[in-house]
Parts: structure tokens; C-alpha cells; sequence
């Protein structure tokens, strides 16, 4: 990742796509993989709170405390980016989709790398998104660095995602 890889890995529900998000080299060849606007923005993962920092912008304490007590967990919020968040993983947006993952091999890519991942299902958008190590290499064919073996959390569906602002849900 550190040298502009894409990583195929497990998630709570779906194998995902990941890469390093102050790569923009990366990112891009990521949705370019995906056949995904940049406009529409990213999620980071992280095995902690204190990686996503330097990307959350103003948010009021008790909007942070409803957050916190659902992480580590399945769900993704949104919330406000901080000032100097590239726009390839905001997109269009001025909130960025961040999630502090349970996954134990999602949390242990985080870790091992030291940074939040970029994470994205292994998919062209609008196909199934796959849920096994050979459906990402089948989906996503020589363009991906590295696949993780391993299971997903089981989760039927992707993780949910909330607006931290707005308590509006995104995706159920």
C-alpha cells in the first residue's frame, strides 16, 4: 500500500478494496478498478478512533458520543471532513464516510499499515459485490496488488451509513 497497491480484504459483510487515502494515485486507480465517480467519495476504515482524527472536522461532543458508542462496530457514519481532506475522498461532499472496523482482519491491515484504508467493495459498481477471495479476484481480475484471504463478518448486507449531522440513514 505504501508504494500505491490495491488490496483485496475481508469486511464485516463483503470483501472490500482498499489502499492508502493520502495516495491520490491509488485512490483513483481504485475507482478507475471500479468504474466509480470520484464524485461520490470513499469510506476509511481504521482499527481505532484516534487514526480517523486528522480527517473529522468540527463535530459537537454529543454527536461524537453517539458515534463512539457504536465503534468498534458495523456501522459507517458520516461526518464533517477536516480542513485539507483531498476531495478524492470527499468527493463532492464536505462529510467523509469513516468507520472503525471490528473486522479482525480488516482491524489488522489498519493496524499493520498504521493508517486508515481506503475501503470500497470488491465490485464493479452496480454488480454483486463480492463476498469470497476468489469472487474479488474474479470481479476485479490482475488489477488488484494483494487479496486477504479470510471470512466476512457475515453481515447480509454492506454496513449501514448514517449522517452523524443529520441522524439521517444513508444506507440501511
Amino acid at each position: 500500500m505504501r508504494q500505491g497497491g490495491i488490496i483485496a480484504y475481508p469486511t464485516e459483510s463483503v470483501f472490500g478494496l482498499g489502499c492508502n487515502p493520502w495516495d491520490e494515485a491509488a485512490v483513483l486507480r481504485l475507482l478507475a478498478l471500479k468504474k466509480r465517480s470520484v464524485k461520490q467519495g470513499v469510506i476509511l476504515i481504521s482499527d481505532s478512533f484516534d487514526r480517523l482524527i486528522p480527517y473529522v472536522g468540527q463535530v459537537s461532543q454529543e454527536r461524537l458520543r453517539r458515534v463512539l458508542s457504536q465503534w468498534p462496530g458495523p456501522v459507517t457514519w458520516l461526518l464533517p471532513a477536516a480542513e485539507g481532506v483531498p476531495k478524492w475522498l470527499t468527493g463532492a461532499h464536505e462529510s467523509l464516510a469513516m468507520r472503525v472496523t471490528a473486522h479482525p482482519v480488516a482491524a489488522a491491515l489498519c493496524h499493520a499499515a498504521g493508517m486508515p484504508l481506503v475501503s470500497t467493495s470488491a465490485n464493479i459498481t452496480h454488480h454483486p459485490p463480492a463476498r469470497t477471495a476468489l469472487q474479488a479476484k474474479i470481479r476485479c481480475g490482475g488489477e488488484i496488488d494483494l487479496i486477504i484471504h479470510g471470512n466476512t463478518g457475515g453481515l447480509a448486507r454492506p454496513t449501514p451509513i448514517l449522517d452523524a449531522m443529520s441522524g439521517e440513514t444513508l444506507r440501511a
